[in-house]
């Protein structure tokens, strides 16, 4: 089932999400309603907060990009109870970001580049891996929603005064995109 995807100012974006047990209900069919929604939004990651629940659940689909990053052909995964537990801050590289949440902005965001992380995968095996590159930004992005937070957060106060006309028409609904959204004056 395609799920709309909660816009900026929506207040379930601005929560700390929470663990879930490894028995949650519903939590294979809704993983799958997560891969449905991104495919259907044209993204390439979603975080539990984007559909309006406060857990931790990420998927991301990085095949549709393999044209351009060959190295992630096939690559779609699930992340249960996802942290980053250590960032090498040694390295950074700043990239436009967009998001399917703040649909129509787009902004250089500054991260690191190798992250450790912790989760579970779809059959609840743990993980505790270091990631590098691109993937380790999809993942820095997406575990960002996770702890209330969204890309332009991480901009500059300068940037976020230039694009404030733009979240306000966000938050308010003035905006339009190709998929299912739920905006927060709606």
């Amino acid at each position: 089932m395609i799920l709309p995807i909660y816009t900026y100012g929506q207040p379930v974006l601005r929560k700390v999400a929470k663990d879930i047990p490894t028995d949650y209900e519903g939590l294979e069919s809704f993983i799958q309603d997560m891969y449905d929604t991104l495919a259907d939004s044209e993204g390439i990651g979603l975080a539990a907060p984007q559909v309006g629940k406060d857990i931790r659940v990420v998927v991301i689909d990085l095949d549709v990009i393999s044209d351009d990053l060959p190295e992630y052909k096939g690559y779609k995964k699930a992340f249960i109870n996802p942290h980053i537990v250590e960032a090498d801050d040694s390295k950074t590289e700043t990239m436009e970001e967009g998001c399917l949440s703040v649909p129509g902005i787009h902004e250089k965001v500054t991260r690191p580049t190798k992250i450790r992380v912790t989760y579970l995968d779809e059959k609840l095996q743990e993980h505790d891996e270091w990631v590098e590159g691109y993937l380790a930004r999809v993942m820095q992005h997406e575990f960002d929603h996770l702890e209330g937070k969204v890309f332009t957060d991480r901009i500059s106060p300068f940037r976020k005064q230039i694009i404030q006309s733009k979240l306000k028409a966000i938050v308010s609904g003035r905006f339009r995109c190709g998929y299912r959204t739920k905006a927060a004056l709606k």
